[in-house]
């Protein structure tokens, strides 16, 4: 898709004809041109996929792999973890983990999925999933930081989509029961109507899922193919954001960015044992002393009262006092049936209780700090 106005193209996934066909409002999104809902609207679309099965198109992320030539994995993880505060080396076959590449003063990058494949002809290979807006800032950041003997390999062999919802197991065991043997964060290999592919038990919705990188060439039939079920619906990105939200997912660009760190952010889980104590990592030196005195802010978790939504950039305040903060994500929760919201406040602002106010179109509105997330996860664990 060409741009008249001499900027650069907007691009389409391999399955956008898919979304045209089924009625989709498409927008522009991180250079591509993307569902935001379809008939069903974003509200439906969002309470399909927590009760059912919701089917995502994702394949404006960017999927690269690094390579050791030596096929060691302690190679290809000693050179990831360089750039990352993730226990790669420890990350076992067949497994996946989340993390983030960090700049030299522990600010974030961009986040990305990391996975290890249990094929042994894969041995010395990892998989890695980061965001469509930040992918040539990532690739371009990883080449330049790679050690001799490590090769950062970007693909576009492949369209991603996510199936994510409480039916998305039993509507993939109709094609291969392995899938039941993966856990949360679990990688493997299924036959769909005869295409295998390499899928991992993950998602960006807090329900139970896959993401399945799909063969370009096959991508349309195999789409097509799960619309079909009747547990299966399309989803779009209006819908995505409010299921991520509800669970209390960071997006990047909102919630986090290159000034936050993970540990004011709530990412400190996905920093290992090993990591905290040896560093080795950009921005070391504040993260272990964020983890050993606390953070001076931290992200968490809005509820407004009434049903107003405090949108992105709302001024966060004290009670009848000064301004502490922003709302990095917000707006309406379908599933816990009010305004849901995320930013940052002072440490000593962050215990779930606090009373805080939001200033909507120039009015306080009364609002409290809880505990993210703002539903129970459904992951199997």
């Amino acid at each position: 898709m060409t741009a008249a106005d001499g900027k650069a193209p907007v691009l389409r996934t391999p399955l956008h004809d898919c979304h045209v066909a089924l009625g989709a409002r498409m927008v522009p999104f991180a250079g591509y041109e993307m569902p935001v809902q379809y008939a069903d609207g974003v509200l439906k679309e969002h309470l399909w996929t927590r009760d059912s099965a919701g089917l995502f198109d994702v394949a404006h992320m960017g999927i690269a792999y690094l390579r050791a030539s030596d096929k060691s994995h302690d190679t290809v993880a000693r050179a990831l973890e360089a750039l990352v505060p993730a226990d790669i080396l420890g990350l076992a076959p067949g497994r996946q983990r989340y993390t983030q590449l960090l700049n030299d003063k522990g600010g974030i990058i961009d986040d990305l999925m990391v996975a290890r494949s249990a094929d042994a002809a894969h041995e010395g290979w990892l998989y890695l999933v980061v965001n469509a807006a930040r992918k040539a800032v990532d690739f371009s950041h990883m080449k330049a930081s790679l050690p001799a003997g490590v090769e950062l390999m970007p693909s576009d062999q492949f369209a991603l989509v996510a199936l994510q919802g409480p039916k998305a197991e039993d509507v993939l065991a109709g094609f291969d029961a392995s899938v039941r043997n993966l856990s949360f964060m679990a990688t493997g290999k299924v036959l769909i109507d005869g295409v295998e592919i390499h899928l991992t038990r993950s998602g960006y919705t807090g329900e139970d899922g896959f993401e399945l990188p799909l063969p370009v060439a096959e991508a349309t039939r195999l789409w097509n193919l799960l619309i079909e079920d009747d547990r299966v619906r399309p989803i779009g990105l209006g819908a995505r954001d409010s299921l991520r939200l509800e669970a209390g997912l960071c997006l990047y660009g909102h919630d986090i960015d290159e000034t936050t760190s993970p540990v004011e952010a709530g990412l400190a889980w996905s920093i290992q044992k090993r990591r905290r104590a040896e560093g080795g990592f950009p921005g070391a030196d504040r993260i272990q002393q964020e983890l050993a005195e606390g953070p001076l802010r931290r992200r968490v978790g809005i509820r407004p009262e009434g049903r107003a939504p405090a949108r992105e950039g709302t001024s966060i305040h004290r009670p009848a006092g000064d301004a502490v903060g922003t709302v990095t994500s917000g707006g309406f929760g379908p599933s816990v049936a009010g305004p849901v919201a995320m930013g940052y406040v002072p440490s000593d602002l962050a215990t779930p209780g606090t009373r805080l106010d939001l200033i909507v179109r120039g009015k306080p509105m009364p609002a409290e700090v809880v505990k993210l997330p703002f539903i129970e996860p459904s992951y199997k664990r």
